[in-house]
């Protein structure tokens, strides 16, 4: 198993500690300085998968002002989080991963007028798998749909970094710590204790979020496809449009002749017939 190398003591060991976010819980919106980036990490727990049809139980946000050039944690400069009943039933697999009932929400919302103006001061947002937290928050609030988002799992290369798993939970474990998971703000305090973790004297984690987010994404199609090549496309990690009938990933710009390559030896043999486009940012990360 993978720790941050100077977590292991000279026996081979390494201690755990528990992360309850205590650093993280005073807020001080004035604490600021013109190197400063606002960054707002956000996690919803929901009543199941679909992006589309299900809703959100529970929202919790939290926004760190970061020395842009450094990465420094400077403050907490907001901090929110609510219940929120979504008027149809928690399925039972999403109770059991976050521990939230029907009874628990019933009757609570969330203030989409607090979460606007949290929104409105960040300069960028940030969730662990952006593209699940950013379809249901660009569902409910207008503003989320022109931020500039980022996301802790493929916006830092954290194989790079030695770490062959992007998962949250095994992530903190291997920086050394463990917490109460899937609840929230806890997933919040632990991520941002994550990105910003004083082990790494450069090459932060969050710095690269930082520079990452403002790194444009192409999406290639597969259009006209043959159908017996679908088995191969789905293991190279493309998505099914069902609306327009092909197939479709992300990627970055030095990834775009690699790929075309591919597709002409593996899914056409022949001429390219698909096309890239290049995705804006704000529209990263988009349902």
């Amino acid at each position: 198993m993978t720790f941050l190398k100077p977590l292991i003591s000279k026996d081979g060991k390494v201690q755990l500690t528990k992360f309850e976010g205590n650093e993280l819980q005073t807020v001080n919106p004035q604490k600021q300085d013109t190197d400063s980036y606002k960054i707002c990490f956000l996690d919803v727990e929901t009543t199941g998968k679909n992006k589309r049809e299900d809703g959100i139980v529970e929202i919790a946000i939290k926004c760190v002002s970061v020395n842009k050039y450094s990465g420094k944690l400077i403050s907490v400069t907001h901090s929110y989080e609510s219940f929120n009943d979504p008027g149809i039933p928690i399925t039972e697999e999403a109770s059991q991963v976050n521990g939230i009932t029907d009874e628990m929400v019933a009757g609570k919302s969330i203030d989409w007028e607090i979460v606007g103006e949290i929104f409105e001061s960040a300069d960028l947002i940030a969730a662990h798998n952006a593209s699940f937290d950013r379809a249901f928050l660009d569902r409910a609030l207008a503003i989320s749909e022109d931020k500039l988002w980022a996301c802790t799992i493929n916006d830092i290369d954290w194989l790079a970094k030695g770490f062959n798993s992007p998962k949250q939970e095994l992530l903190c474990i291997w920086h050394g710590f463990y917490y109460q998971s899937h609840r929230a703000m806890n997933d919040v305090d632990a991520l941002i204790h994550l990105v910003t973790h004083n082990q790494y004297d450069e090459n932060k984690p969050v710095m690269e979020l930082m520079q990452n987010a403002t790194i444009p994404f192409y999406r290639i199609t597969a259009a006209g496809s043959p159908f017996d090549t679908k088995d191969k496309l789905k293991a190279r990690n493309y998505f099914w449009d069902a609306n327009n009938r092909f197939w479709w990933k992300y990627l970055k710009h030095d990834e775009i002749n690699p790929e075309k390559q591919w597709l002409i030896e593996n899914v056409y043999d022949g001429p390219f017939l698909g096309d890239v486009n290049e995705i804006p940012i704000t529209d990263k990360y988009k349902l």
